[in-house]
């Protein structure tokens, strides 16, 4: 007997709806092993690094659990990258204040391999075996967030800005 089109139709909703649920539980599980392996790369308290919310308000010394990624927003589970966000805590050497950094990452699985999206940098393919394998992903989140101070100091530092527009006080 022959498929109609709407049995055709509820087969074609069957696959896309396991694909899109296998997308979101590995790229949830790297996304996870990301943010737990990222203070060991780094060198700090495991605290100083939390996965939270790519958007929006956050605080950075919540646990936000699955929140913190894309998917949580949703009603259904689309087959789509998975977002979340990095966010790193520095304790100020000369005060008692702290920063906090966060880069936005993006996950999703391409055939054998995850792709995975860093700010602007290129895209980190990495095997969905990425265990032992992160360390391309950890250094261009470290690159990421170098980059922040150094095109702020950058442009601090440019003289072209300094006589180009300026305030004066009204007198």
């Amino acid at each position: 007997m022959t498929k109609t089109r709407f049995k055709k139709l509820q087969d074609a909703i069957k696959i896309y709806g396991a694909a899109a649920f296998e997308n979101l539980m590995r790229c949830k599980g790297l996304g996870e092993a990301i943010v737990s392996g990222f203070s060991t790369y780094m060198g700090c308290d495991k605290d100083c690094v939390k996965a939270v919310p790519p958007e929006g308000a956050f605080d950075p010394r919540k646990d936000y659990g699955d929140d913190a990624f894309s998917y949580s927003q949703r009603e259904v589970i689309v087959l789509e990258p998975i977002r979340f966000a990095l966010a790193l805590t520095i304790d100020n050497s000369e005060d008692s204040g702290a920063l906090w950094l966060r880069t936005a990452i993006g996950v999703e699985v391409t055939g054998d391999n995850f792709d995975i999206f860093i700010a602007e940098q290129p895209v980190i393919r990495v095997s969905l075996d990425y265990k032992g394998k992160l360390e391309p992903v950890f250094e261009a989140i470290y690159e990421e967030f170098m980059r922040i101070f150094k095109v702020e100091v950058l442009e601090f530092n440019d003289k072209r800005f300094a006589t180009g527009i300026g305030f004066l006080p009204k007198t």
